[in-house]
């Protein structure tokens, strides 16, 4: 995307095995035998480098159908900037986009714990997602503000989810 960037990475207190990206805009490691990954989906304005032409919804497709085809279907974390809400409004990607990630949720069997948690846009849901296999049990989901002693580090918050280890 941008010379010297970090888009997207996995960062764990345990070791890790670092993965093959499984698309260029996704990082993905195996932490205590999970798989992690975090993605960064197009959104309406962004150009097609890294995701190639077309609509939001075409980009969106081709980097879903990468990650399909590149991570497990078990034991598996998927989170990152998806830039899609996933429910009311969509002010960053698109309704089809939306419909596209919510089938590769499905292929995944995955819930996602951060659905229905705000942006730091007022009246704007979240375009950061968190999400967990169905089966897990999800104590909590937290928006939690990126504003430090420097101010804000990030045009994002940071999204929580604890779950009994």
């Amino acid at each position: 995307m941008a010379r010297g960037r970090h888009w997207a990475g996995v960062f764990s207190r345990s070791p890790l095995t670092p993965l093959p990206d499984p698309h260029v805009a996704s990082a993905a490691a195996v932490v205590d035998g999970v798989t992690y990954c975090s993605s960064i989906l197009p959104w309406r304005s962004c150009g097609p480098v890294p995701w190639g032409d077309g609509s939001t919804a075409e980009r969106t497709a081709r980097t879903l159908d990468a990650l399909i085809a590149a991570l497990p279907r078990h034991d598996l974390v998927w989170g990152g900037d998806w830039n899609h809400s996933l429910v009311g409004s969509e002010w960053a990607g698109s309704k089809a986009g939306r419909v596209h990630i919510e089938a590769a949720l499905d292929a995944f069997g995955l819930q996602v714990t951060t659905r229905h948690l705000p942006h730091r846009i007022d009246g704007i849901a979240s375009i950061d997602h968190i999400a967990v296999p169905r089966e897990a049990t999800v104590v909590n989901a937290a928006q939690v503000s990126a504003v430090g002693p420097e101010g804000r580090l990030s045009d994002h918050d940071v999204y929580v989810v604890d779950h009994p280890s």
